[in-house]
């Protein structure tokens, strides 16, 4: 099976960050807790590289946190190494090659001096207002509440047969056609580990805004926005040490981490932030 688009595209991006920067080595991979019903916080692995960048990625996938535990340990070596099992892997090593991406990338913002605006919402900055229909890609529980007390309908497209139902102001279904009468659309970032996100692009053409957030979208962002994705929120590394200790205990991160948002607006472009280096 030929690796996606989208996939094949960070991993030469992490190359040339690496070869802008000098080769990167892995100086720690930090697990969260194997518990049965982890909180938002246990459900993310974390590999900081040797300059102390730290990048991160979903590990619930299809037993994908239990296969990084039994992984034996893989400090020291080549981020690169790391990068690779994103393009060709399964997994446990995909989540671990996307991480080491969004270290990599980590690493080339501060290099470049490019600091991300903070989130001033948890839609990615979506802007909803009355007349909206807001459409998500994943279960955002949360989120979901927060629309519907603003009077705007939600309509969720799942993968889990368990949680369809239908209620007014709020669909969850199984049929991606159901975005369709949606104006706004916030994705989960897992679309970038399970191989669905050239399929999901397709459904938010000609939508007046799209949002993928997660703390697996710390990637360039350079080939969502070419493919209409108008913000991505994702998770900002404020205090290195504090926050592993905490993704290790299965803890909230707290004021170790904050959450920012890059638009096209703002961010000055992966080449260009490579040549400023």
């Amino acid at each position: 099976m030929s690796t996606p688009p989208v996939r094949r595209w960070l991993v030469d991006a992490a190359q040339r960050i690496d070869a802008a920067l000098g080769p990167a080595r892995i100086e720690r991979i930090v697990l969260p807790p194997l518990v049965d019903q982890p909180g938002k916080e246990g459900e993310f692995c974390a590999v900081q590289l040797d300059d102390g960048s730290v990048g991160l990625a979903f590990t619930l996938l299809d037993g994908t946190l239990g296969a990084l535990h039994a992984r034996g340990s893989e400090a020291g070596g080549a981020a690169m190494d790391l990068v690779r099992g994103y393009a060709a892997g399964e997994g446990a090593a995909r989540a671990l090659g996307l991480a080491t991406i969004n270290a990599l990338t980590r690493r080339l913002f501060d290099r470049s001096g490019f600091l991300p605006d903070d989130s001033i919402d948890s839609f990615g900055s979506l802007l909803l207002a009355p007349g909206d229909r807001l459409g998500m890609v994943g279960h955002f529980t949360p989120l979901i509440g927060q629309a519907r007390a603003l009077g705007i309908p939600v309509t969720v497209l799942e993968l889990k047969p368990e949680l369809v139902r239908e209620e007014p102001g709020l669909v969850v279904t199984l049929d991606a056609q159901r975005l369709a009468g949606c104006n706004k659309i916030v994705s989960t970032s897992t679309l970038l580990l399970n191989d669905t996100f050239e399929q999901v692009a397709a459904l938010w053409k000609d939508k007046t805004a799209v949002a993928i957030v997660g703390p697996s979208a710390g990637c360039p962002p350079d080939p969502l926005f070419a493919a209409g994705v108008s913000a991505v929120g994702t998770a900002w590394i404020a205090d290195a040490d504090a926050f592993l200790a905490r993704v290790a205990a299965g803890e909230k991160w707290g004021t170790t981490s904050r959450k920012v948002t890059l638009t096209p607006q703002q961010y000055p472009g992966f080449d260009a932030l490579i040549a400023r280096t």
